[in-house]
């Protein structure tokens, strides 16, 4: 189909309201994106329709969730390339999904052993390996970055031994849009059999990774911060290493057979899902990757370099105000600050002109003690903005300035 933002804007019902009596302009995508009238529309019809447990009836409605859910699943396997639907687990979201594998590392870990991760993580990319490495002895370590907002690979490379189990770094940083190489990561990492985690959670709306060309070990998600509902994501392991995993929870569907003296665990993928899950979530996660592959990839792509380039050339007209991640690869979020103002009270008047930023350190704070700011505004743009938005925010964010200088 030929990219038409004005077309695709009456898609996503919340963009027509008001904010504080203005045009909602929402520029805070990379925490969560807006869902189109398809995907809601994919929610109501299963509860409306055909709302029942799944995998655990024979009567009609059972059999037909069950059968919605599963092509969810064949949706996410083709839209990432994984070799087999058994791959991809069902999870809450991303937090979820990297617990799952840190938890079932605790298994796999001794004393000594080493797991790398990136300065530029999320705080659910850096917490549960500092717990891991509590539980087990393992020794994190953190490969650096520069001033531009780029990982320094030569120091990872010397991070990396015959001691490194696991390396986990995200797709693209929620914090700066910086793009990190992750091919070249794990194919390092590789080299002295260590596997790879790579957090997509910031990357799935931009970007459509092909996991089985990346070669990745794991690789999760969210699907709200991709037109998709909240409280669903996914997991992809390869499937030798999720059979090596022990199960993260105990309960119904992810048991084989149960007797007092013993469990034994049912096949991939349900050895990690226990219990009832988002089953409207989870047909929705589908419905949402059918709806951005129908616009294409290269298309959202495309539109949403012109946005940030437009956005940066006009905010860098502004007076005093510094950009953070200015790295040649990245994608369109842009964290900023003006000199001698805090970023909440920017945040606090543009939102009463109807403008919707992101303030604070974007759970990604040893970023913010890096560049030594208390954090920053970050505007992060979508495929449904527009090139008025963008001119909208300049004019707020000159408005602030002026009002609090």
């Amino acid at each position: 189909m030929a990219f038409n933002v004005h077309d695709i804007r009456k898609d996503f019902p919340i963009l027509q309201r008001e904010v504080n009596g203005k045009p909602l302009v929402y520029l805070d995508n990379a925490a969560t994106s807006q869902k189109p009238q398809q995907v809601i529309d994919s929610i109501v019809n299963y509860y409306s329709g055909f709302n029942a447990n799944i995998h655990r009836g024979v009567h009609t409605l059972s059999q037909e969730a069950t059968d919605a859910y599963e092509v969810a699943r064949k949706t996410i396997q083709k839209h990432f390339n994984i070799a087999n639907s058994h791959e991809v687990i069902f999870t809450s979201g991303t937090t979820h999904s990297i617990n799952i594998v840190a938890q079932g590392y605790t298994a796999l870990l001794q004393q000594g052993d080493e797991i790398i991760v990136s300065a530029m993580e999320h705080h659910s990319n850096i917490v549960p390996w500092q717990m891991l490495c509590e539980r087990t002895g393992a020794i994190l370590k953190v490969i650096p970055m520069n001033e531009q907002g780029v990982l320094v690979l030569s120091e990872y490379e010397k991070l990396l031994s015959e001691k490194t189990q696991l390396v986990f770094v995200n797709h693209i940083s929620n914090a700066l849009g910086t793009i990190n190489p992750i091919s070249e990561i794990i194919d390092k990492a590789h080299s002295v059999d260590a596997a790879v985690l790579i957090d997509g959670a910031q990357s799935c709306s931009h970007i459509k990774p092909d996991l089985q060309k990346l070669d990745v070990d794991f690789y999760v998600t969210s699907a709200h911060k991709m037109c998709g509902p909240t409280g669903v994501g996914m997991l992809y392991g390869k499937e030798e290493w999720l059979k090596k995993l022990p199960p993260y929870q105990g309960g119904g569907e992810m048991i084989k057979e149960v007797t007092f003296e013993k469990t034994t665990y049912a096949d991939l993928p349900h050895k990690f899902e226990a219990g009832t899950p988002n089953i409207s979530g989870g047909i929705a996660f589908g419905a949402a990757l059918e709806y951005l592959n129908n616009i294409g990839f290269e298309a959202i792509a495309n539109y949403e370099q012109e946005l940030l380039d437009y956005a940066t050339h006009e905010l860098l007209g502004i007076d005093g105000l510094t950009i953070y991640g200015t790295g040649p690869d990245k994608t369109s979020v842009i964290s900023f600050n003006l000199e001698g103002i805090h970023p909440y009270d920017i945040g606090t008047i543009v939102d009463k002109l109807g403008i919707a930023v992101r303030t604070g350190h974007h759970c990604a704070q040893p970023i913010m003690d890096f560049y030594n700011i208390p954090g920053t505004v970050r505007a992060s743009f979508a495929f449904y903005n527009t090139m008025q938005e963008v001119d909208a925010l300049v004019n707020a964010v000159r408005k602030a300035q002026m009002m609090l200088s």
